[in-house]
């Protein structure tokens, strides 16, 4: 989106997945869970990666969709017009499936999005190439630095309170603890040690 400027960062509340060959989920060979994921992102540290985004200080966008293609290619002017249409903030190629993983091992997650380029949609600037992004990338180290620096600060002393990433399991396994099998508990053993002891 164009007030989306390349040099902002984005702490964005939504996904839009568009990627096909990667793994998905922890669960499969004969456990089968389904975990919420309706607001992909923990709520509290969300806010604290904003409010260190602004300390660092940064020019920082509270929410907005992230979509998430395949890659290695960028996008065609088509397909960049397209996603804009679906109200798409932001595109780039990482944040999933770490975000649904996340979500799986009950971690709190949130996603820090540097805008390097307009993608191809835009008339009056370029299409994206590799050197755009790197170099609006190498401009914009030092302040994501400051704001993780900024983050780790703030967030110790309240790392999970308030939220309930460290429960995403509690409805989500529709396998019958007496049928998983050994090998799936013992595979996903860190994951699963809260809910089944």
């Amino acid at each position: 989106q164009e007030p989306i400027a390349p040099g902002h960062l984005v702490v964005p509340d939504q996904l839009i997945d568009r990627t096909t060959g990667r793994p998905r989920t922890f669960f499969g060979a004969g456990l089968v869970g389904h975990v919420a994921f309706a607001e992909p992102y923990c709520p509290q540290l969300r806010r604290a990666l904003v409010d260190a985004a602004r300390q660092a200080p940064a020019t920082v966008h509270d929410g907005g969709t992230y979509l998430v293609i395949e890659g290695p290619q960028f996008s065609t002017r088509a397909e960049s017009r397209l996603f804009r249409t679906w109200g798409a903030a932001v595109i780039g190629m990482t944040a999933l499936p770490e975000a649904r993983l996340a979500r799986e091992a009950e971690m709190c997650y949130a996603n820090l999005a540097l805008a390097t380029d307009y993608d191809a949609w835009h008339d009056t600037h370029a299409a994206v190439t590799v050197d755009m992004v790197v170099a609006t990338l190498t401009q914009n180290v030092a302040l994501a630095q400051a704001t993780v620096h900024g983050l780790l600060a703030d967030l110790v002393p309240q790392a999970g309170a308030g939220c309930s990433c460290g429960q995403a399991l509690d409805a989500a396994l529709m396998t019958d603890p007496a049928h998983i099998p050994a090998s799936a508990r013992a595979q996903l053993e860190p994951i699963l040690r809260r809910v089944l002891g």
